[in-house]
């Protein structure tokens, strides 16, 4: 048993451990994102109320049917159901009705109603595919900025080495008489700001996982990580293309035009559906009711023995009393109650149509506000096409704008590299001091520096207009 304890034990670490060292990768990230993110979520749910809304209008062109059941108790001075007679009594009675109803026609409100609704569920898919685009794009940009900082430390503690070993080659010289005392000094000082410059780096690794981890939503800022992984160029055919080619791929893929259509389609249907309350509404109906109590009935008549007879009038002339038989009901209990259901059941059917005469205007207005609407439905697709254009523009400018930034980094950082190794040599032999050294130093530094980030820059600006040209986010290649 203790075996077996100890087996279950080191099961359960050897998974936490391997849970922790989970290192994602850029297409993990995303993929988790469009799952896990709250901003799709949310639009997620929109999706949902949009489904609701059609539901509704489905159920409106279907007939509605309610039942209705009543048992109550009435105490006080009530009127006899069976004498007339206005008594103290607890009276129980019990009713119940069923009603049907079903709306023949409404002007094709209810069924423009049910249009609309399929057109706001498709503007919500669209909605949804935007947000899942910008998010995947925010994620890959956030991925990107983090692999940018773990490399960029990488560049420091590459030169970091080369620091440590001048310093025992300059501690050589100085000790030769070769150079002065001064060379070590300033070489031990750039080794104190290369470490200060890595450990900002660290923080800016740390910083930037946590803001992708936070874009994912994931909780476990310690052990996030991702895959350390050299991503190279791809998709730069895509710039072979015009301009205008990728703006009248954008026009017919991109969701920013695709929800300024359906929202003009939605104000339109609003219009068609206001014009409705012009015409007339026919509806038909059926009501089964029926009801019981719990009162004595009737079940025959006696004359009253305490008082048989009783006044009914006088002879005229005479004065005489004209006397009659005073009948009185017998009373016995109810009937049993399905007996009292069965016997005191009705219908009720028939249609009812109601004419729209005079409403203040209401229809009228309302009809207007609608048209009014469409307009800037019409002003709010035109907006969006030319915003669509001035993005893919500034997207399309942007990328070969960074793709040309990124080969002259190129060409810099082998420039400054070849730069870098000759100072080497002359400081190496006593021909430069520790200054100019590390002047070359940096300005190598900074080239590969610049060099990473102008290559990260250039790949998320190209994938920006793969987007654009409707290449679906989960086919975008890293």
């Amino acid at each position: 048993m203790k075996n077996f304890s100890f087996i279950v034990t080191l099961l359960l670490f050897s998974s936490l451990l391997s849970a922790q060292q989970k290192e994602w990768t850029l297409e993990e990230c995303v993929n988790y994102a469009l799952e896990n993110n709250l901003q799709v979520k949310r639009t997620e749910l929109d999706l949902e109320l949009a489904e609701i809304e059609k539901r509704d209008a489905i159920g409106n062109l279907i007939p509605s049917l309610n039942a209705q059941a009543r048992n109550s108790w009435n105490t006080g001075l009530t009127q006899s159901a069976t004498t007339g007679i206005l008594v103290n009594q607890t009276v129980r009675n019990f009713d119940a009705n069923v009603t049907a109803a079903l709306t023949l026609f409404d002007g094709l409100r209810n069924f423009n109603q049910l249009q609309r609704a399929k057109m706001s569920r498709l503007a919500s898919e669209y909605s949804l595919d935007k947000m899942q685009d910008d998010i995947a794009l925010f994620v890959a940009d956030a991925y990107l900025q983090v692999l940018f900082n773990k490399q960029n430390l990488e560049v420091l503690k590459a030169q970091n080495q080369v620091t440590q070993e001048q310093i025992q080659r300059t501690q050589d010289l100085v000790d030769a008489g070769v150079l002065p005392e001064g060379d070590l000094l300033e070489i031990k000082a750039t080794m104190a700001d290369e470490k200060q410059r890595m450990i900002l780096a660290e923080n800016q690794i740390q910083i930037s996982l946590i803001s992708l981890a936070q874009t994912l939503g994931i909780r476990d800022y310690q052990n996030f990580d991702i895959v350390d992984r050299d991503y190279g160029i791809f998709g730069n055919e895509i710039l072979a293309n015009s301009v205008y080619d990728v703006i009248e791929q954008a026009k017919e893929e991109r969701s920013e035009i695709k929800i300024a259509e359906a929202n003009k389609e939605l104000a339109e249907m609003d219009v068609e559906i206001s014009r409705g309350a012009y015409m007339p509404t026919l509806s038909a109906f059926f009501n089964y009711n029926t009801r019981e109590t719990g009162q004595d009935r009737i079940i025959g008549r006696e004359i009253d023995p305490n008082n048989p007879t009783q006044r009914i009038g006088f002879v005229q002339g005479t004065n005489q009393e004209v006397l009659a038989e005073n009948i009185i009901p017998v009373l016995g209990s109810p009937r049993p109650f399905f007996d009292q259901l069965y016997i005191n059941d009705g219908l009720t059917y028939g249609f009812q149509l109601n004419v729209p005469i005079l409403n203040g205007f209401a229809t009228r207005n309302q009809v207007k506000r609608n048209e009014v609407n469409v307009k800037r439905a019409e002003f709010e697709l035109k907006q969006a096409e030319l915003d669509l254009e001035a993005n893919v523009y500034q997207a399309y400018t942007d990328a070969k704008g960074a793709f040309e930034a990124y080969e002259a980094a190129l060409v810099a950082a082998d420039a400054q590299e070849r730069a870098f190794e000759y100072a080497t040599e002359r400081y190496d032999v006593g021909l430069t001091n520790a200054f100019d050294f590390s002047q070359a130093k940096i300005r190598y530094e900074n080239t590969q520096r610049e060099a990473l980030r102008a290559k990260y820059d250039y790949i998320f600006k190209i994938k920006v207009v793969e987007l654009y040209f409707g290449i679906p986010v989960r086919d975008l290649k890293f």
